[in-house]
């Protein structure tokens, strides 16, 4: 079997855009889409998600356009995780087997909780929780103004008014060690499910400091350690309390399945992000389905700005779960229409 065509698009849709933070401004979403075709008929498709604040992001395919080698400058992870995802649902469509069975599938499903953008008060908030919860969410994962105070204000409020709900606080790399400190220590006694990103992942001193002085689990955000070397580092130096990555910031799921074997050699969890577009999601649910090191399924919501394109999609059933795509590879079928209505660059290799 040959490969005997490569086609890499930028889809921007004109969805609604969200933004995680008060000093951030809405993103837009770009879906950098690549299929592998090859002379038995048999196609490999994968996506990976980008967020930038101005426009949308070209780069990741430019990326794509040159040797997939590092050589004077490191490339962009996510350029090299498309094409290692495409490679791999191509692996599992030859096989007829989905990719978290090719892995060696540990389960089927995962809880999923409920990713928010910023919402405008804390009542937007309050509205939101109560509507996931009636869809089946058990847990809720805060993306808030990363100001302290008023962040507190917002974690009070959903605990007193929804008691028996798992909650996360994620604060996007924005505290201060004195303020991570504080909030801290107050979600443990709100008996939060854990607290992330409080400072850039690199900051694996303020992080051992933290973890050291409070109850509530510390996790990084995921989005700054590139390599599955430096990814490695951190875990050994047991800097937090679980581990945070995904398959587009390590460089695809390859060396994303090898920090979850690392994390769990390290007897350390690892909760692999989800956010973004169906197929980058699809992809990551694999990877968790094929290890017990992640204890959540991070289900953007609202669902619809994350789905576009897709014929198939990935949502919370009612019991507050997820479940594998049972097709081969990925499992998840695109449109294709949709997604050349929405392109804006395309190149192609044969």
């Amino acid at each position: 079997m040959r490969i005997t065509r490569i086609e890499v698009r930028t889809v921007a849709p004109e969805v609604q855009r969200f933004t995680w933070s008060f000093d951030l401004p809405e993103q837009f979403m770009t879906n950098t889409v690549v299929k592998i075709e090859t002379d038995a008929g048999v196609e490999g498709v994968a996506g990976v998600s980008n967020y930038t604040s101005y426009d949308f992001d070209r780069y990741t395919a430019e990326t794509i356009r040159h040797d997939l080698r590092p050589r004077v400058f490191p490339l962009s992870p996510g350029s090299l995780a498309v094409v290692d995802v495409a490679l791999w649902d191509l692996a599992g469509r030859l096989a007829e087997q989905p990719v978290h069975e090719l892995l060696g599938a540990t389960r089927t499903g995962i809880p999923s909780y409920a990713s928010t953008p910023l919402m405008d008060d804390v009542p937007a908030y309050l509205e939101l929780i109560g509507q996931r919860l009636d869809m089946g969410f058990t847990a809720v994962k805060f993306h808030c103004w990363c100001l302290p105070e008023k962040d507190l204000e917002l974690c009070r409020a959903a605990r007193e008014r929804f008691p028996e709900t798992a909650f996360m606080h994620d604060v996007e790399n924005n505290y201060s060690h004195e303020d991570a400190l504080r909030v801290a220590g107050e979600l443990a006694e709100l008996n939060f499910t854990w607290f992330e990103a409080p400072f850039p992942d690199w900051d694996l001193d303020g992080y051992r400091q933290l973890t050291s002085q409070v109850d509530v689990p510390i996790i990084p955000s995921g989005n700054w350690l590139m390599d599955l070397q430096s990814f490695g580092h951190a875990v050994h130096s047991g800097a937090w309390t679980r581990a945070r990555t995904d398959i587009t910031c390590l460089g695809g799921l390859t060396p994303a399945w090898q920090a979850l074997q690392l994390c769990e050699a390290e007897g350390i969890g690892c909760e692999v992000l989800g956010w973004g577009n169906t197929l980058i999601s699809a992809a990551n649910l694999h990877l968790m389905l094929a290890n017990d090191c992640c204890s959540y399924f991070e289900q953007s919501v609202p669902y619809e700005p994350y789905e576009y394109g897709m014929l198939d999609v990935i949502r919370t059933a009612p019991d507050g779960q997820v479940t594998a795509p049972d097709a081969p590879g990925l499992g998840v079928r695109v449109d294709w229409d949709a997604m050349e209505a929405a392109t804006v660059q395309r190149l192609v290799f044969d």
